[in-house]
């Protein structure tokens, strides 16, 4: 009940009044400590009380939106809808100028065209402080004729759309309101008057003085002429001379100009053939990098290689190395028993050592065939020697 609108009160702009707040602002100041506290069951009468507390203007401040005083006493305006006489008081109030701004501010949204332009552009002569609240919540400095001027000009204050308004010169052509008359325009025309009575004074005296002719005014009006033609000749010879002066200063400075391009296309020049000269030399010294890269990387490649020779080399020698040993050796000790025997052979002549010897001769002949038969006496050292492991092994020889 206590948000509702007077059900006495008619209708603005085609809507209900509290309509011309938006829906999200409306709800924020019915949920406001000051509206439920300071706002309720007032009238026309006591609302005034409330407006003459006002000490500063705005809309909503704070990161969640809180509306000021000065908008919860116009959200109640527009519920009560007070009477114009009352509105018109509140704009003509002098004493308190918040009081005055409250009422301008409502018949903004509530008056008419021609009513908003007769109440409200007197008030451009109202040139008091005011503190207005940012949406940071800081004040700053404001004027009553800057405020009057931004809801006059613009569609937007106090975080509410104004209604729009025609603009003057139409309701001019119309004939809805007058011609917007200056408060200053009295003082022009004082101003005016005063200009237009020396000038007739002026005018007197001038005629005074050449209604009489006299040899001191004949006098002085000679000198003044010959002052002038000296004047005017000495002003003939400046300006030749200026004229010299600015042709000297037009060549000096198309001779500069041109020595200026001079230098400048030198040290073009110049700095081309340095930077042609600096790749060039990048070039040499990429190519000079890349040539001893390629030597450095092949000599590499070639000391690699022959390691790698003379490790297989290495490799080689000490697989072959056991086996022929053991052949030299062996086939010394058979030529030593060879040349043993045919000694032996040569000096004995008892049958029975010739038999002892057939004996040995045939153990040999058994040992050969046998070693002929474990593989050891292949041709090839590798063979033999893997068939001499493979005998003690117990293995068959390889062939």
């Amino acid at each position: 009940m206590a948000n509702r609108t007077d059900p006495t009160a008619r209708s603005i702009h085609g809507t209900n009044p509290q309509n011309l707040v938006e829906k999200i602002l409306r709800s924020k100041i019915y949920q406001h400590t000051y509206w439920k506290e300071q706002c309720f069951g007032l009238t026309a009468e006591t609302l005034v009380d409330k407006a003459m507390e006002l000490d500063h203007v705005g809309g909503t401040y704070g990161g969640n939106r809180r509306p000021t005083p000065f908008m919860c006493l116009v959200m109640k305006m527009l519920q009560i809808q007070p009477e114009k006489d009352i509105v018109v008081e509140f704009i003509k109030n002098e004493d308190y100028k918040y009081v005055r701004v409250l009422g301008a501010f409502y018949l903004r949204l509530t008056g008419s065209d021609a009513d908003i332009y007769l109440y409200l552009e007197p008030l451009y002569n109202d040139y008091r402080k005011l503190r207005q609240k940012k949406s940071d919540g800081q004040f700053m400095l404001s004027h009553v004729d800057e405020f009057i001027d931004e809801l006059l000009m613009k569609d937007y204050s106090c975080d509410i759309a104004l209604p729009r308004i025609k603009k003057r010169w139409n309701l001019e052509s119309t004939g809805a309101i007058e011609l917007r008359r200056s408060a200053l325009e009295d003082d022009f025309e004082e101003e005016e008057e005063k200009e237009e009575d020396e000038m007739d004074v002026d005018a007197e005296d001038q005629k005074d003085y050449h209604r009489g002719r006299s040899p001191l005014r004949e006098r002085d009006r000679d000198r003044k002429h010959d002052s002038h033609r000296y004047r005017d000749r000495d002003y003939d010879r400046e300006r030749g001379r200026g004229r010299d002066r600015d042709r000297d200063y037009d060549r000096d400075r198309d001779y500069d100009r041109g020595r200026d391009y001079e230098r400048d296309r030198d040290k073009d020049r110049d700095r081309d053939r340095d930077r042609d000269r600096d790749r060039d030399r990048g070039r040499d010294r990429d190519r000079d990098r890349y040539r001893i890269r390629e030597e450095e990387d092949y000599g590499r490649e070639r000391e690699r290689e022959g390691r790698e020779r003379e490790r297989r080399d290495k490799d080689q020698g000490r697989r072959r190395s056991p086996s022929r040993s053991r052949s030299r050796s062996r086939d010394r000790k058979d030529h030593r028993d060879g040349e043993h025997r045919k000694r032996h052979n040569r000096g004995s002549a008892s049958p029975r050592r010739h038999g002892e010897e057939n004996g040995g001769a045939k153990e040999e002949s058994k040992k050969k065939k046998e070693k002929k038969d474990d593989g050891t006496d292949h041709p090839d050292p590798e063979i033999a020697a893997a068939n001499k492991l493979r005998a003690s092994l117990g293995l068959k020889p390889l062939k």
